[in-house]
């Protein structure tokens, strides 16, 4: 019997151990943004990053004592470069939806903002509705959940994607296209900049949870639990602090969760 008791006990320190050591500390955090999303995340002219998301994550990575690396990656290989362990984690204005989460895991919310479409000048109508929209071309990046909400409900539409949210900017400004949508703040830079002679916000979408999510959280590669749980923990103490509608106020020029 006694020797049975130390076998017990030899097993159960031994599978603890193995759970300490698979146990991961992360001193240095990669992440992997767009650059190409203002006011979120942006390359400026110095090839900088810079915006909201930028500098909230390096208070977070302040906050949890680590080293942060941002890695710059085009949108639509963004998820692919995760799975791929190029980088982390992503901080790139992406909203947890169900279907995103079949492939990651995302930590809380830290911003939830409107979504909207942007169109000329001229137009009068606030009527934004599929049947009101009938036979006119809309942009939005590809990849998002607003191409996804384009595909799923406007299908007498032209649904254009593109690759930035900057090119089907870019096409509405020249016409070639007479709606975008995205992310209210994202239109507002545009609109108040290169689009202000040209376009103005028209209305604001429903949201739909099923495409649109409860908002923008971290994605991660599946079962980074500790990472997730250090996430978790900075996002909380942000809220707590007010740190995060600091930011957000900077950037965006209102809180971060609307």
């Amino acid at each position: 019997m006694k020797l049975l008791r130390v076998l017990v006990t030899s097993a159960v320190v031994a599978i603890s151990g193995a759970a300490m050591a698979q146990t991961k500390e992360w001193k240095e955090i990669r992440i992997g943004t767009e650059g190409a999303y203002p006011p979120y995340n942006n390359l400026n002219a110095k090839k900088e990053l810079e915006g909201f998301e930028i500098d909230y994550m390096n208070d977070l990575c302040a906050k949890m004592k680590v080293k942060c690396t941002w890695v710059v990656q085009d949108w639509d290989g963004i998820i692919p470069a995760l799975l791929s362990n190029k980088y982390d984690v992503i901080v790139a204005g992406m909203n947890a939806t169900p279907e995103r989460q079949k492939r990651v895991d995302f930590t809380d919310v830290y911003t939830a903002t409107p979504i909207a479409m942007v169109g000329a000048k001229s137009i009068t109508s606030t009527d934004i509705s599929p049947n009101a929209l009938k036979g006119k071309n809309i942009g939005a990046q590809g990849s998002t959940i607003h191409m996804n909400f384009l595909e799923a409900y406007y299908k007498g539409s032209t649904a254009r994607p593109y690759p930035t949210q900057e090119e089907a900017n870019l096409d509405l400004l020249n016409g070639r296209l007479d709606y975008i949508v995205a992310d209210l703040e994202a239109l507002e830079t545009f609109v108040k900049g290169k689009g202000k002679d040209c376009c103005k916000i028209i209305a604001e979408v429903k949201r739909d949870a099923a495409i649109h999510g409860p908002g923008v959280g971290m994605a991660m590669r599946k079962g980074e639990k500790e990472l997730a749980a250090m996430l978790n923990k900075a996002i909380a103490d942000s809220k707590a602090d007010g740190s995060l509608d600091k930011h957000a106020m900077k950037w965006l020029g209102k809180k971060a969760i609307q």
